[in-house]
């Protein structure tokens, strides 16, 4: 203990950040075997969802779980490792030395702090891409693949995961030189900006997201005239909602689950439905047989599954959806995060100058801004983040509760309810769960505690 009190301060700074990382780990993989062994231990159908759930769709769920819950046993422990040699061998100073290696290709010297920290944040993206990519294969196509739900070819999933790195790069380069420049130039109060800088960029991107980004990698087509659409649009009237346009999103071609979400500022609020969410809908099908100028490879992968929610139960679920927007959690959410942002960079405000916080991760000789900001952000925020991360899970099941109680409300109970468990049934939704395990990660209720809310409405 004396040896540890003795080290210099710099030192402390970096057995603390790894210590609390490998706490952390160990804490998860500890939640993660508990609920492994709810998964292994649970054979049969709780008597409590005898009424709800076969005992071949509990089976495949429990499966599909279990092999999960074992890769993410895996890669974790990899990533986690993977980071703790990063930080023993000094990546991170390697790689910034590397960029400044490939802008000095260029007559570009230190100065060119900027340019540099894009050379370093290429070069560490290009990094994270290559790692994880076995990961995410191993994921689609073993795991995905083997319970149903991956719709993708090879060729596919590369393409989209090279386009998905193109658009990132285009993203993140100039936002983060922005950053950085403010940064620079913003004198004692350039928290302030960099904040409102922040603010306005995930403005922007909320508001462009699904008209200019998605559509890249997903086809959007807005919903055909009909019963379901009048029926959204008087729905949303009711409330106020200001709809201008329902899109179906061919989720189908990437994957069988199902999700349903809005978008939007002020007056121009949109719905997207997954077609998956749809009974008796899909872009890529007409009468079973796939349109003539979809892909090959998507038309050998198009499984054509009876799934999704009939009319009244996709209403339900938007219910469900509008009364997130009605009772305003959109905009506590919003706010939330905006405090938590202005917090973080005040605090980054009075933590850059400190030079001992740069020498723990290997920097004696220079302070970039953008390491700092990896620093701060990352590792000396972490126990900060861990204790906001949950306080915010545990406020989003509260949310989760208030918005099926409003879709209640609109009574849509019924349809809910047996929404809900279509739902579970499609995406195999594991049914039962550990308390501790939930409560730690479950940014929405377990299905029975949901369904107990809406009460027994439903008809068996």
């Amino acid at each position: 203990m004396e040896t540890i009190l003795n080290l210099p301060i710099e030192n402390k700074i970096f057995y603390a950040v790894l210590v609390f990382s490998w706490t952390v780990y160990l804490w998860e993989a500890y939640l993660a075997y508990r609920q492994r062994r709810i998964y292994r231990l649970t054979m049969h159908v709780p008597q409590e969802l005898g009424k709800i759930m076969d005992t071949d769709t509990f089976e495949k769920s429990r499966l599909y779980q279990l092999d999960k819950s074992n890769f993410s046993f895996w890669s974790g422990l990899y990533s986690e490792t993977e980071g703790t040699l990063i930080l023993l061998l000094g990546g991170i100073p390697f790689v910034w030395k590397v960029a400044g290696t490939v802008t000095a290709r260029f007559g570009l010297g230190p100065e060119y702090e900027i340019l540099q920290s894009l050379s370093f944040l290429i070069l560490a993206t290009l990094f994270s891409a290559f790692t994880g990519l076995p990961w995410s294969i191993y994921n689609t196509f073993v795991i995905e693949e083997k319970h149903g739900f991956n719709q993708q070819t090879l060729g596919f999933f590369l393409k989209d995961a090279v386009k998905k790195f193109i658009v990132t790069q285009c993203i993140l380069l100039p936002v983060t030189s922005l950053l950085l420049y403010i940064i620079k130039i913003g004198g004692e109060f350039f928290f302030i900006y960099a904040w409102l800088f922040t603010l306005g960029v995930s403005l922007v991107l909320v508001t462009i997201y699904a008209d200019y980004i998605a559509p890249l990698f997903d086809k959007f087509t807005p919903l055909p005239e009909g019963e379901l659409k009048e029926e959204i649009e008087s729905m949303s009237k009711s409330i106020s909602f200001p709809l201008t346009k329902v899109y179906v999103v061919e989720g189908s071609k990437r994957s069988s689950h199902s999700n349903a979400y809005f978008y939007g500022f002020f007056k121009n609020k949109r719905i997207v439905l997954f077609d998956t969410l749809l009974e008796d809908y899909s872009p890529l099908n007409k009468d079973g047989e796939p349109e003539t100028d979809t892909p090959t490879e998507d038309k050998s992968k198009l499984k054509n599954k009876k799934q999704g929610c009939n009319n009244p139960e996709v209403l339900a679920v938007l219910g469900h959806e509008l009364g997130h927007w009605k009772l305003g959690h959109t905009v506590k959410n919003i706010v939330i995060s905006q405090m938590n942002s202005f917090l973080c960079f005040f605090l980054f405000a009075v933590l850059i100058g400190q030079k001992e916080l740069f020498m723990a991760f290997g920097f004696y000789n220079s302070q970039p801004t953008l390491i700092g900001l990896m620093i701060i952000f990352q590792f000396i925020f972490s126990p900060y983040n861990e204790v906001l991360s949950f306080c915010l899970t545990v406020l989003s099941r509260r949310f989760e509760f208030q918005a099926d109680s409003f879709a209640r409300g609109m009574g849509r109970a019924s349809e809910l309810y047996s929404a809900l468990i279509k739902l579970n049934k499609d995406n195999l939704g594991f049914p039962v769960a550990d308390w501790l395990f939930s409560m730690w990660h479950y940014s929405h209720p377990p299905l029975l505690e949901r369904l107990r809310a809406l009460g027994s409405t439903k008809q068996d």
